[in-house]
């Protein structure tokens, strides 16, 4: 990490959460905060990390990168 007040710090995880807030926060009405938690948690860990797709992977989601990298280094091993 950089210094006090670089605007690079965080710039990262601002993204994430500023998806976070316009695709589920923004969207609902919660009545109690444990229902607000129990929902940011199913959205997390349901949705955003493991479907959701990513420009960092090429526009693919998480689960669909892992499966072709695995398929990629099983091709390599027979080929080895």
């Amino acid at each position: 990490m950089s210094g006090k007040g670089n605007c690079f710090d965080n710039s990262m995880v601002e993204t994430v959460f500023k998806t976070i807030k316009a695709e589920m926060l923004w969207r609902t009405a919660f009545q109690t905060r444990q229902e607000a938690e129990k929902a940011l948690g199913v959205y997390i860990e349901g949705f955003y990390n493991p479907t959701r797709r990513h420009s960092a992977l090429g526009y693919q989601s998480p689960i669909v990168f892992e499966r072709q990298k695995r398929n990629i280094e099983q091709k390599a091993l027979h080929f080895s």
